[in-house]
């Protein structure tokens, strides 16, 4: 078999482009060991086999192969002013999702939210979970402090991570921002000016993943203020870390991190902040499932499409 794989979003920093990374570094070693080959395109060549869209604005409208799209979540399609201001191109991805063979995605939160919104049946859906590269595992006093100083990090400190290049409602950020707490919040990820101009924080920018493996490891938790998440990566990626991690109560971080995070109520962001200044260490252990686990489970997929 032989595989097109979309890796243009593998250069975004963001969660969607670490899934595109990380799995495709697995796949290549899981098509060698199956006798297959995957190759990098953003459309399939003539003597591909199949083609997968590691996002939904990858999926084809005319595919010449079958075709698996990753779903990563449906947040945007269940706010009906931001979905109708997408417009036409809202309504050709939903067309070109409907011309998938298969759906792979990350929860059986979304599963159900692919099934109701898309209208997909429940039998071309997969669920594969996704997992924290190797380079996230505690690091040392020195890379701490090293980190901190660069950024400009507060010794102690509660730690948000995500994409900060435009305003987000569902991300909760501003409403983070403004709950009452005692330690100082620290925002990472790519920032445009809205972010920068927050008071009373620090925003870091983009960083690397060493820097971010110890920015996780110094701080006192991390905070999941949405409670609409695809799976929720940062959690996963803070736990391999050591760092505790205090949640919204949403279906799909409660599937992936029930037992290995503290939860309050969806909206409740002064409950989050105030039991994330509380929490005690050690964290639980992230979940064992692994890239590799995750390039198994894809590969059964494309066996799954071709048949």
């Amino acid at each position: 078999m032989r595989v097109c794989f979309d890796s243009r979003p593998a250069a975004d920093r963001r969660g969607i482009g670490r899934y595109a990374r990380c799995l495709l570094e697995s796949l290549v070693e899981e098509a060698q060991r199956r006798g297959g080959e995957i190759v990098e395109g953003r459309q399939p060549r003539r003597r591909d086999d199949l083609f997968h869209a590691p996002w939904m604005a990858g999926a084809l409208l005319r595919p010449r192969v079958p075709m698996v799209v990753t779903v990563h979540d449906l947040v945007q399609h269940k706010r009906p002013g931001e979905h109708l201001r997408a417009g036409l191109r809202g309504g050709m991805r939903h067309l070109a999702l409907a011309r998938a063979t298969r759906l792979i995605v990350p929860t059986h939160a979304v599963a159900v939210d692919a099934e109701e919104i898309l209208r997909v049946a429940a039998d071309r859906i997969d669920v594969i979970a996704e997992a924290p590269a190797a380079s996230f595992s505690p690091r040392s006093a020195q890379e701490v402090s090293a980190a901190r100083e660069r950024h400009g990090v507060p010794e102690a400190y509660l730690l948000w991570v995500g994409d900060l290049r435009h305003p987000d409602p569902h991300r909760r950020v501003n409403a983070l921002v403004d709950a009452p707490r005692e330690l100082p919040l620290v925002l990472v990820g790519a920032a445009g000016q809205w972010a920068r101009e927050l008071p009373g924080v620090t925003v870091t920018g983009d960083v690397d993943d060493d820097e971010l493996a110890a920015l996780y490891t110094g701080a006192q938790a991390l905070l999941l203020p949405s409670g609409d998440e695809g799976f929720g990566l940062p959690a996963v990626e803070a736990l391999a870390c050591g760092t505790p991690v205090v949640a919204s109560d949403g279906p799909s971080l409660r599937e992936v991190l029930d037992g290995r995070a503290t939860f309050v109520e969806v909206g409740d962001i002064a409950g989050l902040v105030a039991a994330a200044q509380t929490v005690e260490r050690p964290a639980p252990a992230p979940p064992s499932w692994t890239w590799e686990d995750a390039a198994t489970a894809t590969w059964d997929v494309y066996e799954r499409a071709l048949a």
